[in-house]
């Protein structure tokens, strides 16, 4: 990293305090010809050993709190942290890559990316800048690795109590669904299929990418059906999506419902999300575990995550909630039976 001078960074607004001083607005790009630059761009990233683990909103300001008066010079810096950074920090070659993907934005007399990358293990994802402000942004968090994990865990279990699948030895392909797929470590936002699409090339899994609402976007029965809902609601108006009685929540529970409805014989439904505990229940649980009865589903319900986003029960529409947990619903199309 190198110092700024105060004078070469741009004035901050109101808003882009938050930012650590950074005056930014992310401007969209030519999703549809940026996409074969940015994964030229992500495979260049990746092949020099990068790594990068993202961490809360909160740790970063603080992080960055510390260094606001430092410019970018290694690829952590500018994909990792977000940090502005002289042209002459980066490799001509990599510098025009961003050009031509439309990720490399001025800002006073220095350059921000328009995009960060994160990794898991040895995979990377493309995501929305930490500055981007827009609706459409896809961020990549420290809940994302909680995810993966979650999905890691659920598929050795049932591959240890399973063994090949039978589709596998018949050699029929295995047909399976990611719904919200975010940055593809799992939607309708364009932005989220692109870097979705783009991700699953650098890791070389061939996917579809469909876009629409929910599964109406796809046809048939599916073997997996991976579900990681929205946390929040999308109108800016409307509580967090935790509650039960809350129109996200209502939302998300059609979504598992429907997942359950389009599951193959023996398929699995694994659901990934956050509920709110109110009055200490779970809302969430007591309304999907008869659509799971119904759907003759062995099951498993499990809390991952006890207390999280704490930061959200200040919003006055959160007063009833004691707290927010993170669950986990691994599901086989079946007989049903409790646990």
């Amino acid at each position: 990293m190198n110092l700024v001078d105060s004078a070469t960074r741009p004035e901050a607004s109101t808003t882009a305090e938050l930012h650590v001083g950074v005056n930014f607005t992310a401007r969209p790009f030519d999703r549809a010809s940026a996409s074969a630059s940015l994964a030229l761009l992500l495979r260049h990233v990746a092949a020099s050993g990068y790594r990068f683990t993202t961490t809360t909103p909160l740790s970063r300001q603080r992080i960055l709190g510390y260094r606001s008066h430092l410019t970018g010079t290694t690829l952590r810096d500018i994909f990792g942290w977000n940090l502005l950074f002289e042209a002459s920090a980066v490799e001509p070659e990599l510098l025009a890559m961003m050009g031509r993907a439309g990720v490399l934005l001025p800002c006073g007399s220095l350059l921000c990316s328009a995009v960060c990358i994160a990794t898991i293990d040895n995979d990377f994802f493309l995501h929305s800048s930490h500055q981007a402000t827009e609706p459409s942004a896809v961020f990549f968090g420290p809940d994302t690795y909680h995810f993966v994990r979650f999905m890691q865990r659920a598929l050795q279990a049932i591959g240890a109590r399973e063994g090949s699948s039978a589709h596998a030895q018949g050699g029929t392909a295995l047909r399976i669904l990611d719904v919200g797929c975010g940055s593809g470590a799992a939607g309708i936002v364009a932005l989220a299929l692109c870097f979705c699409a783009i991700n699953a090339e650098i890791a070389g899994i061939p996917i579809i990418v469909a876009s629409g609402d929910a599964l109406a976007a796809v046809d048939g029965e599916f073997d997996l059906i991976i579900v990681n809902p929205a946390y929040l609601d999308d109108r800016s108006d409307c509580a967090c999506d935790y509650s039960g009685s809350g129109i996200g929540s209502m939302r998300n529970m059609g979504i598992a419902t429907e997942a359950l409805a389009r599951l193959a014989p023996g398929g699995h439904l694994l659901l990934y999300g956050s509920v709110a505990i109110i009055d200490g229940k779970d809302p969430f649980r007591a309304e999907l575990l008869p659509r799971l009865a119904a759907a003759r589903c062995d099951w498993s319900y499990a809390e991952i995550e006890p207390d999280v986003f704490g930061e959200d029960i200040d919003n006055p529409a959160q007063a009833r909630n004691d707290r927010i947990a993170v669950i986990g619903v691994i599901a086989q199309r079946g007989q049903a039976s409790a646990r």
